[in-house]
């Protein structure tokens, strides 16, 4: 009778699988690896489906989320106003205006004009540098990170908010909850909170939000504005590389950053505006009021454009635009990142684009800090090389700079990852850049990039051991769930 009972159990739970699969309609290399995962671990299988098989987002958030959608396009109506591209003006080329288009589309806001846009790749000097244009804030301070570690420079960032705070500039700090689940146990959280800044966790786990809503849906923005005029953005976590991760074996970690002075900085501010309402207890024209957010003057000739995308903000429209990019390459792709576990539509797009003759230049490092992620990457390194592609292998650290370069004309920069959990999972925020200085200048520094790195050949790597290789094969059947 038990026995009966553990199948009607398991049968009924493999129904209720199904069904939902098939009614939530995901593509189908994830529905299929969880119909996979349900019947190899029966019970174990379905639990976990019914946990962070979905991305569930909270109703109370979900509707947030549907008003902060025309919230942060009033937000950034201002900055874009007077900025904007007009149609018929030269500054992009024809297949430029489709991205743009297309990036207007999916994400609420289209390229403008009037930015100065200085690349940096010096960690600790970005880490002054933040803590420096903090000390010359007047009238707002916003901060987003996925992470904050204690430890080195760090420390100045943090001594510099206070110092705002305390001559009367408002400061907010909106930092991830699980990703920085260390640093809010220690000390920091409560030293910005005595100063006067206004610090929220973002995302909040626990088990009951474990049951109304998947745990693992991340903010991963990295966002800086001052008085609305000033502006950091890129891969770079809250962290001083020399005390991050020092025990993981991958080196320190290599990263980017780009500082914007002109109107972009304003509509930054309005996706970490949008991302602090999100949490809940305030209004848009209240945090409009207190943070005194105005239009700021051109300050160059940058058009840029930015893709704030994540569940029930912006659907696939991350994935459009990078497929776009890749299928418009006439000369040269090169991308950096460090988890590279892209969508199947992805790669195809690279193989194309190889097929082509387009130089197709992927560059990951060596050594990551998920051993998961390591073997499921390393399963695609066979279709892009063989279709004509380079794979190259960073040996000089973790390299986490995230990057694309197309034949020297644009560039998507930001906190997205090649990977499946940036496309549908994590809210991230990306750059479309069209400006041939700085597109040239992140050029240079993927090119330093290469050149601390280890071509991967195609012959070498074929002979790995049959080993290797299913190990890589089964952890890509894996990759929709990673």
């Amino acid at each position: 009778m038990l026995s009966l009972l553990i199948i009607f159990i398991h049968a009924a739970l493999m129904v209720a699988v199904i069904l939902r699969v098939l009614l939530r309609r995901p593509a189908r290399g994830v529905a299929l690896a969880w119909l996979l995962m349900a019947m190899m671990l029966p019970y174990v299988g379905a639990i976990l489906y019914f946990l962070i098989g979905e991305r569930r987002i909270p109703r109370s958030r979900a509707e947030r989320l549907s008003r902060l959608q025309n919230d942060f396009r009033e937000i950034s109506a201002p900055h874009v106003a007077q900025n904007r591209l007009l149609p018929g003006t030269s500054q992009l080329t024809p297949d430029q205006r489709l991205l743009e288009n297309a990036g207007e589309s999916f994400f609420g806001v289209p390229a403008i004009i009037g930015n100065r846009l200085v690349l940096a790749s010096d960690t600790l000097d970005i880490l002054k540098r933040i803590a420096a244009d903090i000390d010359g804030a007047k009238l707002s301070v916003l901060v987003e990170f996925y992470i904050w570690n204690e430890g080195g420079l760090t420390q100045d960032v943090l001594e510099a908010l206070v110092r705002a705070a305390g001559r009367g500039v408002k400061c907010l700090v909106l930092i991830d909850a699980m990703g920085a689940g260390h640093w809010w146990q220690g000390g920091g959280p409560e030293m910005l909170r005595k100063a006067g800044v206004e610090l929220r966790a973002a995302l909040p786990v626990g088990i009951i939000r474990g049951i109304a809503a998947r745990t693992d849906l991340r903010l991963h923005r990295k966002i800086v504005v001052i008085d609305g005029r000033v502006a950091w953005t890129g891969s770079m976590n809250m962290v001083d590389p020399r005390f991050f991760k020092q025990n993981s074996g991958v080196g320190e970690w290599v990263d980017a950053m780009v500082r914007i002075k002109g109107p972009v900085a304003g509509v930054l501010a309005a996706v970490m505006i949008s991302d602090w309402i999100a949490e809940g207890g305030v209004t848009r024209d209240q945090i409009l009021a207190e943070t005194e957010l105005s239009p700021s003057p051109p300050e160059g000739s940058s058009p840029v454009q930015v893709l704030a995308s994540g569940p029930g903000e912006s659907g696939d429209g991350l994935l459009q635009v990078k497929l776009a990019l890749i299928n418009g390459a006439r000369r040269e792709v090169v991308l950096t990142t460090p988890y590279f576990v892209p969508e199947d539509s992805l790669v195809t797009a690279l193989r194309g684009a190889a097929a082509r003759g387009v130089r197709v230049i992927v560059v990951l490092p060596k050594r990551i800090d998920s051993v998961l992620v390591r073997h499921a990457s390393r399963s695609f390194f066979d279709e892009v090389i063989s279709a004509g592609g380079e794979i190259y292998e960073f040996n000089r650290g973790l390299l986490h700079t995230k990057s694309v370069t197309i034949d020297g004309e644009q560039a998507l920069f930001g906190t997205a990852n090649f990977d499946m959990r940036s496309l549908w999972l994590n809210y991230e925020v990306s750059l479309l850049v069209y400006d041939r200085a700085f597109v040239s200048d992140l050029r240079a520094l993927q090119e330093s990039y290469i050149n601390s790195a280890q071509a991967v050949m195609l012959v070498p790597w074929k002979q790995r051991s049959v080993g290797a290789r299913l190990i890589e094969s089964t952890m890509r059947l894996m990759t929709p769930l990673l």
